[in-house]
C-alpha cells in the first residue's frame, strides 16, 4: 500500500510539474481572463473601430477632472486684458507668488525682475519685468502669457494651477513697485516684512549691478 501511494504520489508531482511547463508559457492557466482580458491595450487594434485604432481620442469638449480649461489663443490679447485677477493682494498670496517665482521664474527674469537669472548670458536676456512696455500690461495680459508662454518662455500651465499663476502676478507687480516706487509704496513698504534681501544672489546683495553691467 505505501508502494501504491509513494507511486501516486509520484505520478500527481509530475501531472502538476508538466501543467507548468516554463514560466512563461505554462500549459495549465489559473483564471486564464486574467491573462486575456477583453480590454484594448496601448498600440493595440481593435477591429471593431473605424481603422482599426485600439487607441480612441475623448470626445470633443472632454476635460480631465481637476483640470480648469484656458480657451483663448496666444493671440487673444484684447480678451485676456479683460481678465481681472481673482485673487487678494494679500501678505500670504505675495509670499505664494514669491515661492513660486523663485522655483520657475527666477532663473531667467532674476531675483528683482530685470532680466538677470542665472542662466544669463549663457542664454538670451528677457526684457525687464518693471520696463514701460510690460508696466503698461494688465493683470489678465501677464497671466495670459504665464499660462501659453510667448517666444523662448515656455508654457507654465503643467507646472502652475491657475490660482498659483494668479499669486505669481501679484509678485510680478510687487516687483514692478519695488523698481518704481511711489511714495506710497514706500510707506506700504515700511510695514510689510516681505523683502527680496534672502532671494538674492551674495554679490547682488553686496553691490547691485546695473543693467548694462557685464
Amino acid at each position: 500500500m505505501k508502494c501504491v501511494a509513494w507511486i501516486s504520489s509520484l505520478a500527481l508531482a509530475a501531472a502538476l510539474l508538466a501543467g507548468c511547463k516554463t514560466k512563461s508559457r505554462p500549459l495549465l492557466e489559473y483564471m486564464p481572463d486574467m491573462y486575456r482580458q477583453p480590454s484594448v491595450r496601448a498600440q493595440e487594434r481593435d477591429a471593431s473601430t473605424p481603422g482599426s485604432v485600439g487607441m480612441r481620442e475623448p470626445p470633443a469638449g472632454t476635460v480631465p477632472v481637476g483640470l480648469e480649461p484656458y480657451t483663448l489663443g496666444l493671440g487673444d490679447t484684447t480678451q485676456a486684458d479683460r481678465i481681472l485677477n481673482p485673487l487678494p493682494p494679500t501678505h500670504d498670496v505675495l509670499e505664494a507668488g514669491r515661492k513660486y517665482y523663485n522655483s520657475y521664474c527666477i532663473v531667467c527674469h532674476g531675483a528683482r525682475g530685470d532680466g538677470r537669472g542665472f542662466v544669463v548670458p549663457k542664454f538670451t536676456m528677457p526684457p525687464p519685468l518693471f520696463s514701460e512696455k510690460l508696466m503698461r500690461w494688465p493683470d489678465g495680459r501677464i497671466y495670459h502669457i504665464t499660462t501659453l508662454g510667448q517666444g523662448l518662455m515656455s508654457s507654465y500651465a503643467s507646472q502652475l494651477l491657475p490660482e498659483q499663476r494668479w499669486a505669481v502676478v501679484h509678485y510680478v507687480r510687487a516687483l514692478q513697485k519695488a523698481a518704481h516706487p511711489t511714495e506710497q509704496d514706500l510707506a506700504a513698504a515700511k510695514s510689510n516684512p516681505l523683502t527680496l534681501e534672502s532671494d538674492l544672489p551674495d554679490t547682488a546683495r553686496a553691490e547691485p549691478r546695473a543693467m548694462n553691467d557685464e
